[in-house]
């Protein structure tokens, strides 16, 4: 007798169809999943929105999704959710070298997402330059600082003359502009302090602050760096006579009380204003420092020139002519009137 086997039962075909299904779901959330992810990893690392390369200045406040507000606002990034979610697949919610950055910052175009969040940890802020010529006076160096946007605070008093060393500063955006000072002041110590140890036997000065003050005649009296050292060595030559410097930039120090240039020429008369810094009235070095010198400055007041010259004039081609002898100057001095006389004509 052949045993039956059973028709399978109406309640078999919805177990397998659910089976199925649930195969399904799970498979369509996979590939959902895989798709999301496929796609935010291209919107983490492929080129981003940022059009042309910019500056955006980024604050903590607010935190992680103000961040995200303002590089979205700036175009850098889509979104401020996008930004969140790069943050956190990167790590970078730590502290210490792991945070983010606030600051100003210099995105170029296109920036990927991914680069973004690296840059802003990296905390490679924007680096602004401020220049300071040699030979400029404490009251004009303070005009400069006080005129860069990028610095912040201000300046309660103006520092001493000659107490600012003239060079490039680089710093970030909101720098204090007294602590731009107190660099400055930090520098010209440590400046003059390794040029004074290293100054020449034969370089009479008595103190760090004479060879300040006759370096700020040296950086006035000429623009050419390569007679600088034979400038300081007419002055030291007049010091050791006894003769008077004459040197015309300390009466126009006196004039214009260091504001600035001289609108005019000068004159007889002001030639003898009684005034310590009046090198025409005054025997030897004047009262202090009439500018800020710069280092090379320095090095030739520390490190003369050997020359038996007592005076000079200008040439007429932006540099001076030297003489040991009065007479030679004269004759200087006739050449240097014919030439300005025909400049005129």
């Amino acid at each position: 007798m052949t045993a039956k086997v059973p028709a399978p039962g109406p309640q078999s075909r919805p177990a397998s169809s659910l089976g199925r299904r649930l195969f399904q779901a799970a498979a369509l959330v996979v590939l959902v999943s895989a798709a999301l992810a496929w796609v935010g990893y291209h919107r983490y690392v492929d080129p981003g929105p940022l059009a042309q390369d910019s500056i955006v200045v980024v604050s903590s406040r607010g935190g992680l999704q103000a961040m995200g507000q303002t590089l979205a606002a700036a175009g850098v990034v889509r979104g401020d959710i996008d930004f969140i979610a790069a943050v956190r697949i990167s790590g970078a919610l730590g502290v210490g070298s792991q945070a983010l950055k606030p600051g100003e910052y210099a995105f170029p175009a296109h920036i990927a997402l991914k680069d973004v969040v690296a840059l802003l940890r990296s905390g490679k802020t924007v680096v602004h330059r401020l220049t300071i010529p040699e030979g400029l006076t404490s009251a004009q160096i303070v005009a400069l600082i006080e005129a860069e946007p990028a610095l912040s605070g201000t300046i309660k008093d103006k520092p001493a003359e000659g107490s600012l060393l003239p060079e490039t500063y680089f710093f970030g955006l909101n720098y204090g502009r007294a602590q731009m000072v107190e660099r400055m002041q930090a520098a010209m110590r440590k400046t003059v302090d390794e040029i004074w140890q290293a100054r020449a036997s034969g370089a009479a000065l008595k103190s760090p602050a004479e060879m300040v003050t006759l370096a700020s005649l040296v950086e006035k009296e000429t623009g050419v760096p390569a007679e600088r050292p034979h400038i300081a060595a007419v002055f030291y030559n007049r010091l050791k006579l006894g003769m008077r410097l004459q040197s015309d930039p300390t009466v126009i120090y006196i004039l214009t009380k260091g504001a600035g240039p001289l609108d005019r020429t000068l004159t007889h008369a002001d030639l003898g204003i009684d005034s310590p810094y009046n090198t025409y009235v005054v025997t030897g070095l004047p009262a202090g420092p009439i500018a800020n010198p710069g280092r090379e400055a320095l090095r030739a007041v520390a490190n003369p020139l050997v020359s038996d010259d007592l005076y000079f004039v200008a040439d007429g081609s932006g540099g001076h002519a030297f003489a040991a002898t009065l007479a030679e100057h004269n004759r200087n001095v006739d050449k240097w009137r014919d030439l300005r006389e025909k400049a005129q004509r």
